[in-house]
């Protein structure tokens, strides 16, 4: 335990959600004063865990974006979709369904590292948020596919499945996708990104991507569904309950994630908040690069 914890007589305590990812974290308070302490104690948990949980996190916006700084600067809200303010996205299920298993924003070349949600209205009955450990994927390929996948890259875009419009949208959410897609972001990423924190490999693949480069349409097809298959395989994955005055708190550059669309017309709300990415690397060493659209403005490039 850090010594400044010791100094203020708290003790963490951690319950894991499950042997791959997950732990619900009690003893920290993260309504008050932030010490940039606690970053560094969070951080370690997070490279451990890959997924945290706070309950009774009784906070505003404000205060919700001095909690996601602790790992880094935020960014804004999305790079196309308008925020409830600057930094905060409101994840409204009368506006968005995001029924699908992706990583947040991989369309730009530095993706956030690490997202933070806060539930404000949640569900009697389903809404679950499930999280896959994309690393542990990539562990349990036999090591030919490790290998493939080590080699390849793949383009995301935010024009592809992920935000593909229902069969009889309501308005808000046929207005929604329409600001989706408003302004049109690509980036190459390796398929294989190496963490920069514990150097582990993990799949980094999802909702966003379009193909797999210098492959036919057939073959990226199948290979997607290959890796992807492996991503969300039950060990892999964790499904999250919400309550109220809970904040999610998951490493975007090691996990998948999904919010299940199984709570019929009932109000749902979080908050999102984001922290600024680096930009990916591969087993090569090739880094991502950005092939459509500036996201400069959405966030900066984490050191």
């Amino acid at each position: 335990m850090a010594a400044w914890l010791a100094s203020r007589c708290m003790t963490i305590t951690i319950q894991k959600i499950s042997s791959r990812l997950g732990a619900v974290v009690s003893g920290v308070d993260l309504t008050g004063e932030l010490a940039p302490e606690l970053g560094a104690e969070l951080r370690s948990l997070l490279n451990a865990h890959k997924a945290l949980v706070f309950d009774g996190v009784r906070v505003d916006d404000e205060q919700h974006e001095r909690i996601a700084s602790l790992f880094g600067p935020v960014t804004r809200a999305h790079p196309t979709v308008p925020g409830a303010s600057d930094n905060v996205l409101a994840v409204d299920s009368e506006r968005s369904r995001s029924n699908a298993w992706h990583t947040d924003v991989t369309f730009v070349a530095n993706p956030p590292q690490v997202t933070t949600l806060r539930s404000l209205i949640t569900t009697p009955y389903g809404g679950e948020t499930l999280i896959a450990d994309s690393q542990g994927a990539y562990r349990d390929l036999p090591e030919a596919l490790r290998n493939l996948a080590d080699s390849l890259r793949a383009v995301h875009t935010n024009t592809h499945d992920y935000v593909r419009a229902d069969d009889q949208p309501t308005a808000a959410r046929a207005e929604h996708r329409k600001v989706f897609v408003s302004k049109q972001f690509e980036a190459e990423h390796p398929v294989v990104r190496v963490h920069p924190e514990t150097g582990e490999r993990g799949l980094f693949i999802g909702g966003f991507v379009r193909e797999i480069a210098g492959v036919s349409k057939a073959d990226s097809e199948a290979l997607l569904r290959l890796f992807q298959h492996r991503v969300t395989r039950p060990e892999n994955v964790i499904r999250w309950s919400w309550q109220p005055d809970q904040l999610l708190v998951f490493d975007n550059r090691a996990t998948q994630h999904y919010a299940i669309d199984n709570y019929d017309d009932l109000p749902r709300l979080l908050h999102r908040v984001t922290v600024a990415g680096d930009v990916p690397v591969g087993v090569d060493g090739r880094s991502s690069r950005q092939l459509l659209g500036d996201p400069s403005d959405y966030s900066v490039v984490a050191a």
